[in-house]
């Protein structure tokens, strides 16, 4: 007789983060970070808190992967190389605008950035696995920019980066202003006269 098979133990542990990923997204959206427990998540994704704390330590280990996997983690491009520096970077920064002031989005990714602040663990994971990848891609835009002559050959990439993806992150963090794409503009322009060879 053929032996029976089972259904794939790798499957359902795949279909069960799957639902706690998910859960944990729309529940912060529904209740906010402070409300989110890992009760609650369970709860929405049918499953055990033990299965949760198993695969995460925290709520906000959990958030970040969550916002990893829907954003797809791995697929970062490279950025546009139109050879405009300034359109280029205008480009990437109004799409960065348009998640930010994502109502879907708001709750959950300003609850990720307070845990990251107050957990050095997870603050760890953060640079590892989404901030350092990322800030490559943006360095190698600009080694192309000064390979061209748009960009000095001296200049700090590090800093460089800093100065024109950093106002944005830091408006939207503070509140200290509207998050729209005239600002980008004004971000870019501003930054790049800095940066133009003498």
């Amino acid at each position: 007789m053929p032996t029976k098979v089972g259904p794939d133990p790798s499957r359902r542990n795949d279909n069960a983060r799957r639902a706690i990923l998910t859960a944990a997204i729309e529940l912060v959206g529904e209740v906010g970070y402070p409300k989110l427990s890992i009760e609650g998540i369970a709860q929405a994704a049918g499953v055990g808190k033990q299965t949760i704390y198993r695969w995460w330590p925290s709520k906000g280990a959990l958030l970040f992967d969550a916002f990893l996997s829907f954003a797809g983690e791995g697929e970062a491009a490279a950025l546009p190389d139109t050879g405009d520096l300034s359109a280029d970077l205008k480009l990437v920064l109004k799409a960065t605008v348009d998640e930010l002031e994502d109502p879907r989005n708001d709750k959950a990714m300003r609850a990720m950035h307070v845990e990251i602040v107050n957990d050095p663990a997870l603050a760890a994971d953060y640079r590892a696995r989404l901030d350092q990848p990322m800030r490559e891609l943006k360095k190698e835009r600009l080694r192309a920019a000064q390979r061209a002559g748009q960009l000095a050959e001296d200049v700090d990439l590090e800093v460089a980066v800093d100065l024109v993806f950093g106002p944005v992150l830091n408006r939207w963090l503070q509140r200290t202003g509207p998050l729209t794409h005239e600002y980008v503009e004004h971000v870019v322009d501003t930054a790049l006269r800095g940066l133009e060879p003498r």
